[in-house]
C-alpha cells in the first residue's frame, strides 16, 4: 500500500468576511509537484443581501485554476469572452496560459437570497512548453460531470478529469492531470492504483479517512511517499475528500502574484504584459 510522508494542517487565512483555509502552500509544505496551491472557502452561510465572493478582476499566466463549487454559486467572467454561472456541484476549468483577466463573484441571486457557500479552488502548473498555450476555460454543471459508485454505493466519486478506475473524467486536459471529488458514507472503503511515478494530492474536505491505519481529519492535506501503486482510503464518519494524482513536471517554480512561470524573467515579462493590456481588458 502507498504510504503516508506527512499530513499537514491547512492554515486560517480569511480574507475579508470570507472563511478561508490553505492547505497548501503552508510552512510545512509548498507544493505537491504539480499542483501548486489550494484554497478552501467556508463552509458558511451568507445572509441575504450579501456582497458575495470577493475576486474582482484579476490575471493569470502559466497555470491552471480548477474551482469546485460545492455549495453556492460562482460567476465566471474573463477577458476571453467567456461569462457563466455555476452552482452547486460544478466545476470550472480554466487554463491561463499566456495571459487571461478573470472576475470569480457571487451571482446577483446569491448576493440578494444568500444561503451556504462553500469552494475549493486548486491551482495546477503548466509545463515549460505550454506556459504560453492559449488561455481557455470550461464550467461544467453537476449533471454534466460522470459519477463513479463503488462499495455498495457507500463511496460516490465525481470524475473531473483524467480517469478513475476505469470512468473517463469530464474535463480533457493538456497534461495527465486526474483529480476527482470523492464523497463517503461512513466506513466507505475506496480502492484505486495509482503509477508510483505519480504524486498524490489527498486533501480531507470534511470528516476523517483511514490511510494504513494514520488517520486524515477534515481541514488537512496527505502528502504521501512514492513507494507502492495500490491506495486503500477508509472514512470513519461521513467524508469528502478531493484526491487527484498527477506525473511531476520537476521544473523550477517562480511563483510571484497570480503568475507561476519558470524564471524571474519571465515573471518580469508578465507583469510588464499586463500593465500594457496583452492579457485582454480588465473590465471584460
Amino acid at each position: 500500500m502507498r504510504t503516508i510522508k506527512n499530513i499537514h494542517k491547512a492554515e486560517y487565512r480569511p480574507i475579508a468576511d470570507l472563511i478561508t483555509y490553505s492547505p497548501m502552500p503552508t510552512r510545512s509544505v509548498r507544493r505537491i509537484d504539480p499542483f501548486l496551491f489550494l484554497n478552501h472557502h467556508g463552509p458558511q452561510k451568507y445572509e441575504p443581501g450579501n456582497n458575495g465572493l470577493p475576486f474582482g478582476p484579476h490575471p493569470h499566466r502559466g497555470m491552471e485554476t480548477v474551482t469546485f463549487i460545492l455549495e453556492g454559486d460562482i460567476a465566471h467572467k474573463d477577458s476571453g469572452g467567456n461569462d457563466s454561472v455555476i452552482e452547486s456541484g460544478g466545476v470550472q476549468w480554466m487554463t491561463a496560459g499566456s495571459g487571461l483577466i478573470h472576475s470569480e463573484v457571487s451571482s446577483e441571486k446569491f448576493k440578494k437570497e444568500g444561503g451556504p457557500l462553500e469552494i475549493l479552488q486548486l491551482w495546477v502548473n503548466l509545463p515549460a512548453r505550454l506556459k504560453m498555450t492559449n488561455p481557455n476555460y470550461r464550467g461544467l454543471k453537476k449533471e454534466e460531470i460522470p459519477q463513479l459508485s463503488t462499495d455498495d454505493d457507500k463511496v460516490k466519486a465525481q470524475v473531473i478529469s483524467g480517469e478513475l478506475n476505469g470512468k473517463k473524467g469530464a474535463f480533457k486536459t493538456l497534461t495527465e492531470i486526474h483529480l476527482s471529488t470523492l464523497f463517503f458514507k461512513p466506513e466507505g472503503v475506496f480502492k484505486t492504483e495509482v503509477p508510483v511515478t505519480h504524486n498524490i494530492l489527498c486533501y480531507v474536505i470534511k470528516g476523517e479517512i483511514k490511510v494504513n491505519g494514520e488517520i486524515i481529519q477534515a481541514l488537512h492535506l496527505a502528502e504521501f511517499n512514492n513507494d507502492d501503486k495500490n491506495l486503500r482510503l477508509e472514512a470513519l464518519s461521513e467524508s469528502v475528500v478531493l484526491f487527484g494524482h498527477a506525473e511531476p513536471f520537476n521544473e523550477p517554480v517562480v511563483a510571484q502574484g497570480p503568475f507561476v512561470m519558470n524564471t524571474m524573467e519571465e515573471i518580469n515579462q508578465a507583469y510588464e504584459d499586463y500593465h500594457q493590456g496583452k492579457m485582454g481588458d480588465p473590465n471584460h
